[in-house]
């Protein structure tokens, strides 16, 4: 009953803030937008209809040969002559005069015709797209922010590079807070010798400097995903040793916890059940500069050329980009704007919670 009306209250008052609660609403649709980012931008159409028979090729493979062609290869969907093919159910004429094949399959009405359905941006994030012009090229009704200086679309990273930065964001700060809250619970419960040793090494390895450290990796490694995952998990937990054991050494003397300690209540569960709770407030503090932290340095990292590899969509890139191409202030402005949008999203998000778990507001 008292966990029910604690939940309650919290969100009641998450609620309050409104501005938490549509940072939230705003963040939710972007995140849940870039999840399905193959079905939003893609190079290969959702469905395609041939010879009244569907096809998925935004899931499967399909050959050219599967829509009237000559080649084993898989189909290239935008070729004018594979659209020909999908549209007239595989005429051979297709090869020679597509277009008027095409115009001529349009104006016949009783004409059975194949049909294709594009994603809403039909392009994917590495794709390479034919220009009229020189790469980078401004934004158009093709390219909604233009493209890149390898004549990529700018949107489509974009939306990519979003889902990217925000799952390399969470898995960092879940990892972080799980080490870094049972690091700084186990030194501030338990005190003494404990405490100190653990002390001297999070001085040591608060010392190391990261950037050394994943260059000489990204020397020796190929650098991916989890492997800078691993790394900066390795030196983003220290940031809440100190927030928790604070609000341990000053709840352990508690009376609470005294008399937890005399009715023969186990360590782990007065750590977890009572001073844990109280010390989430502060915790909560802290999270946002963790996971602010790893959107900033991931794009740091792929911005000085020691982050992800090239063929990921990262957002560092293509601020990169807008470095070395000042000629097209497109790629700055997207960059910039996504950035801020992203971050302050987070701010405002983090915020709220840490005020729906404050104490002083749950209880008033």
């Amino acid at each position: 009953m008292f966990k029910s009306y604690l939940i309650k209250r919290r969100i009641y008052n998450f609620k309050s803030n409104k501005r938490a609660f549509w940072s939230l609403i705003i963040f939710f649709l972007l995140f849940v937008i870039s999840i399905f980012s193959e079905i939003i931008a893609n190079e290969r159409p959702l469905i395609v209809n041939y010879k009244d028979k569907l096809y998925f090729p935004i899931l499967n493979f399909y050959s050219e040969t599967t829509f009237g062609g000559d080649f084993k290869t898989e189909a290239i969907y935008k070729d004018i002559e594979v659209q020909c093919l999908i549209i007239s159910g595989g005429k051979s004429q297709c090869w020679d005069e597509p277009e008027i094949q095409i115009k001529k399959i349009n104006s016949n009405r009783n004409y059975n015709k194949g049909w294709i359905l594009w994603p809403p941006i039909p392009y994917s994030y590495n794709t390479i797209n034919d220009l009229n012009g020189a790469a980078p090229s401004p934004p158009d009704k093709n390219h909604w922010l233009g493209t890149d200086d390898t004549s990529r679309d700018v949107l489509a990273r974009i939306i990519y590079g979003f889902r990217l930065s925000v799952f390399f964001a969470i898995v960092v700060t879940f990892i972080s807070s799980v080490i870094g809250i049972i690091a700084g619970a186990v030194q501030g419960f338990f005190g003494g010798w404990i405490d100190l040793i653990f002390q001297r090494i999070i001085e040591i390895w608060g010392a190391t400097p990261s950037l050394y450290i994943i260059i000489i990796v990204a020397a020796i490694l190929q650098m991916n995903f989890w492997l800078l995952v691993i790394l900066m998990s390795l030196f983003s937990w220290t940031a809440l040793v100190g927030v928790v054991r604070a609000e341990f050494l000053r709840a352990r003397n508690f009376e609470y916890v005294r008399a937890a300690k005399a009715l023969g209540v186990p360590n782990l569960k007065i750590m977890y059940r009572h001073i844990l709770p109280n010390a989430m407030v502060a915790t909560l503090t802290m999270l946002p500069f963790i996971i602010t932290g790893a959107i900033g340095s991931l794009a740091a990292l792929d911005f000085i050329g020691y982050g992800l590899p090239s063929s990921y969509p990262s957002l560092g890139e293509l601020t990169l980009q807008a470095k070395n191409n000042l000629q097209a202030p497109w790629l700055g402005f997207s960059a910039f704007f996504t950035f801020a949008i992203m971050l302050s999203l987070l701010v405002f998000i983090f915020e709220g919670l840490r005020d729906a778990f404050d104490p002083r507001k749950t209880f008033k």
